[in-house]
């Protein structure tokens, strides 16, 4: 039996991959991360949507001390979202470790119920300019936990070579446009849907709609073209 493990925010992004998931694997399993953030509301879309998916089981794991020892947008309400970069080049929306400690606890899930996978929507081609999201940060730490627990797993990242109009394009071809444009939160400001309409994450998530509607047929080829070349 093939299983494995979907980092779940109930985001775009991560509910694009587990709908994907859901279709490859005998038995997914979603993690879904409680650190005290800006928008909470995502725990509990991410529950709504994994009782509607029918994924095997859900985890919700209490990192709270993510909360206490990463500064960002993100993890304090007074720190107001920004669309500038810091002095470091980085949104501050950045939180500092969150996917080295997420896929770390998500790899240790895996080993225990013997997942051949961790999936993780993170992608290099379209993204809000996070370290933790580029292609060499995930194949390093992938190694790294592989020589830790002795055992054989892979990090697996669907969308790491996809525009945001490509991953509408991948929800769409599963069948799940809708769901995923009307019922995923990806708004900072944690308003499901379209979003708050101003705050980073929904400029890029309504950049790509906007796109792939007006493009569909060309871009769905694009998302074809990928996959067929191993990049999706």
């Amino acid at each position: 039996m093939r299983k494995a493990v979907v980092v779940f925010s109930g985001g775009q992004d991560s509910t694009t991959c587990l709908i994907q998931a859901l279709a490859q694997y005998d038995e997914v399993h979603c993690i879904t991360f409680d650190y005290g953030q800006r928008h909470k509301l995502e725990i509990e879309v991410a529950e709504a949507l994994c009782k509607q998916l029918g994924v095997a089981a859900h985890k919700v794991m209490d990192v709270g001390l993510l909360n206490e020892l990463a500064i960002s947008s993100l993890t304090r309400d007074n720190i107001p979202v920004s669309h500038e970069l810091q002095e470091n080049g980085l949104p501050n929306s950045f939180v500092p470790g969150r996917n080295i400690l997420f896929l770390t606890l998500a790899g240790i899930y895996a080993y225990q119920i013997g997942a051949d996978a961790v999936i993780t929507g993170v992608c290099e081609t379209d993204f809000s300019g996070y370290p933790d999201c580029r292609d060499a940060f995930v194949k390093s730490l992938n190694q790294s936990l592989v020589l830790g627990m002795d055992r054989e797993m892979r990090i697996d990242t669907p969308l790491m070579w996809l525009n945001k109009a490509e991953t509408w394009a991948l929800a769409d071809q599963c069948g799940k446009l809708d769901v995923v444009r009307e019922q995923t939160l990806t708004c900072y400001n944690g308003i499901i849907g379209d979003g708050c309409g101003d705050c980073p994450s929904c400029d890029l998530r309504k950049a790509g709609l906007d796109d792939y509607l007006a493009n569909r047929n060309a871009i769905m080829a694009e998302l074809v073209r990928k996959q067929q070349a191993g990049q999706a």
